[in-house]
């Protein structure tokens, strides 16, 4: 491996962060250490003293790319240059990276944010992080990430993401912390749709859509609305669980759009019922949204609202039990925020690489002691190492 980078390749992406420490103070290469992070992640490393041995484990494969002069960098230089770096400048170089490889995203775009939760630091007086996510649910690509003080904030971030995200003929979903007129105008100025769940913070909204559904859908025959194109269900089977969502939609909302002027793009609404069965209990679920696109029909609304739902599974779940996020005691200064995009950065390759059956964990730990699989992991987007 000696070809590094392009501009915008993740190297070339990353070369442009600007270096954090005093001149005086560089003994090693600050591009050097980001690559060290960055490779020794994506081989299942979880700590900084993980980081150190695995580099100092491979000091004759980094050295063959990587200039090295102090030789391998401690974990206590790694982690004070991760807690030094400026993370929006950190996700700027992430952002530019995924907007290159990613290419015209078509498809559903879903925001949600995660809490960081051992990032909270008591003896600071620190709370946890909380990052608000753009997940690309066709291509499995995290396209960017903002860090907020705590989760009520997602309402302030939700449209600085939007505004650096090219949303054009998306449809983005958002739960019902983004349902807000401001967030809604948003993206149909961005020229593409919405689905937005509606819950109790929109109480006005909720109790006419939740009326409208009980007296004027729910108690027609289900096949007079399929035949419209207004009723769709699907069911799942996993391990004794039975679950079935059912879907309407109603697009005849003049009416509500009447009542609730400030909605830009308003078009319709829909709902859906989720009756789930195991170990011979059954519970149902009732949960509604709003959309923007015209005539949108009930298994598109469906399949919008399921690919909003899988971020848990496609993301969240992912840095969870994939990348131990949640067990993570990294929390100092930046840390925590630079490090959760490094984790993005390796999301972003192992969904990308296909050819190996396993689960995300798994495919860190092949990483590391495959070398011909970490190649091909780090060639399967543009990364700038080959």
């Amino acid at each position: 491996m000696t070809e590094m980078g392009n501009e915008l390749s993740l190297v070339g992406c990353m070369k442009e962060v600007p270096d954090p420490r005093a001149p005086y103070n560089q003994r090693h290469k600050f591009l050097d250490i980001i690559i060290i992070a960055v490779t020794a992640i994506l081989c299942g490393m979880d700590t900084w003293n993980e980081i150190e041995d695995w580099a100092y484990s491979k000091k004759e494969w980094l050295e063959t790319f990587l200039e090295l002069p102090g030789g391998i960098p401690s974990h206590d230089t790694i982690n004070r240059v991760f807690q030094m770096i400026d993370p929006d400048q950190f996700h700027d170089a992430f952002f530019r990276w995924t907007s290159a490889v990613a290419g015209k995203i078509e498809g559903i775009i879903a925001i949600d944010g995660k809490t960081i939760r051992r990032s909270k630091d008591e003896s600071k007086g620190n709370r946890p992080s909380h990052v608000v996510s753009a997940w690309a649910c066709d291509t499995s690509l995290v396209l960017g990430q903002l860090r907020v003080d705590e989760k009520t904030n997602e309402i302030k971030a939700i449209p600085e993401l939007l505004e650096i995200l090219c949303l054009k003929g998306c449809v983005v979903t958002i739960d019902a912390m983004g349902t807000q007129k401001e967030i809604a105008e948003k993206i149909i100025d961005k020229e593409a749709d919405y689905i937005l769940q509606v819950k109790g913070n929109q109480e006005t909204l909720l109790e006419d859509i939740s009326l409208y559904f009980k007296d004027e859908v729910f108690n027609r025959p289900k096949k007079e609305l399929e035949k419209e194109g207004r009723y769709w269900k699907e069911k799942d089977f996993d391990h004794g669980r039975i679950e079935i969502r059912e879907y309407y939609v109603e697009n005849e909302v003049e009416w509500l759009r009447e009542n609730h002027p400030g909605w830009k793009g308003l078009s319709g609404m829909g709902a859906c019922v989720a009756t789930v069965t195991e170990n011979g209990k059954t519970t149902t679920a009732l949960s509604y949204s709003i959309y923007s696109q015209e005539e949108m029909k009930a298994e598109e609304y469906g399949k919008g609202k399921r690919a909003h739902w899988g971020i848990e599974n496609s993301l969240h779940w992912v840095l969870d039990i994939g990348f131990r996020e949640d067990e993570s005691r990294i929390r100092a200064g930046n840390a925590a925020e630079n490090v959760n995009v490094l984790r993005h950065i390796g999301t972003n390759l192992l969904k990308q690489e296909k050819s190996c059956r396993m689960g995300i964990a798994s495919k860190r730990k092949k990483c590391g002691y495959d070398q011909k699989y970490l190649y091909k992991v780090l060639s399967g987007l543009n990364t700038g190492m080959k």
